[in-house]
């Protein structure tokens, strides 16, 4: 039988546990475990003879202390590291803590931080849905640019809503193509009920890439992918901050319709998907078995020689 004072012996251990727990997740790992998670793919839609490597940053979601602008400085000068051949910006940039007070880090600050990325074929962006549902001006008029895009047009940095651009490497061609948010119009809905929640517009946006050129696309939510026609030879996505808490490769609460169908990582279904954890935030600052990460995708051929 237990005693009252082994179960308040109990009671403390548990409570002890307990803050140890919330610690780790709210200051350990989203501020000391930052990492770089690599993938090897070989697609199936890519020419043999077009290695090419990709750096990953996304829902950097820039507020004190979390993602200040010295730390945003510091990503900056990991992800120039890695030696890329080109990197992308996949969104949420602003911040997203909405049941934390927290320090605002103003456009201009993050965005002059992110201008000093540098790579082979260039930096390109697409938005988030917090870039959108932060900026009330552009709720209320249905339409950008947002603030996010004009900061980081600014800095030099070219950001596609539904539009795409023909890079080479070693001569040969291939397309980025970035969608606009699928969730621009979310909080608008109610004052705006016949207005489009998305702002994406897929078929116009792969339409602008010829039918026989290999594209890599960059969406903010991996939810498109049941629509990604199999042409696509990769889709690089974030936004789900891989559950934020994950646990055994299983995310219990994830910001998306397909649950943990495509919380986080490689998947692979009629063409190939990474899904980055992102280096943020969002909702709550808490990170459990989740780390923050850039990410640097390896492309390959199928056929390939390893």
């Amino acid at each position: 039988m237990m005693t009252r004072r082994r179960f308040l012996q109990w009671l403390l251990s548990l409570g002890a546990v307990g803050a140890v727990a919330s610690a780790y997740a709210v200051v350990v790992e989203p501020l000391l475990r930052q990492r770089v998670t690599r993938y090897n793919v070989r697609l199936r839609r890519w020419p043999d003879d077009l290695p090419l490597t990709i750096a990953v940053i996304t829902d950097l979601h820039a507020c004190e202390p979390w993602m200040d602008v010295d730390r945003i400085h510091s990503i900056v000068d990991q992800t120039n590291g890695l030696g890329a051949d080109l990197i992308v910006l996949l969104g949420d940039y602003v911040a997203g803590l909405r049941y934390y007070r927290t320090g605002e880090v103003h456009s201009d600050a993050w965005s002059k931080a992110l201008a000093g990325l540098k790579a082979p074929l260039g930096v390109h962006a697409v938005l988030g849905n917090h870039d959108w549902w932060e900026d009330h001006a552009a709720q209320e008029r249905g339409h950008g640019p947002t603030v996010a895009r004009r900061a980081l047009e600014r800095a030099g940095i070219p950001v596609y809503e539904n539009d795409a651009v023909r890079l080479t490497k070693s001569g040969r061609p291939f397309w980025l193509a970035g969608l606009g948010d699928q969730l621009a119009f979310w909080p608008s809905r109610r004052r705006h009920p016949k207005r489009r929640i998305g702002a994406d517009e897929l078929k116009a946006t792969l339409g602008k890439v010829p039918d026989s050129d290999p594209v890599i696309l960059l969406a903010h939510e991996p939810d498109i992918m049941p629509q990604v026609p199999e042409r696509v030879a990769l889709v690089l996505s974030g936004h789900t901050h891989g559950g934020q808490v994950r646990l055994f490769g299983w995310s219990p609460v994830v910001p998306s319709r397909y649950g943990n169908r495509y919380a986080y990582g490689h998947v692979r279904e009629q063409c190939d998907l990474v899904v980055s954890g992102g280096l943020g935030c969002s909702i709550m600052p808490v990170r459990f078995g989740m780390p923050p990460e850039i990410v640097l995708v390896s492309i390959t051929g199928a056929r390939t020689a390893s």
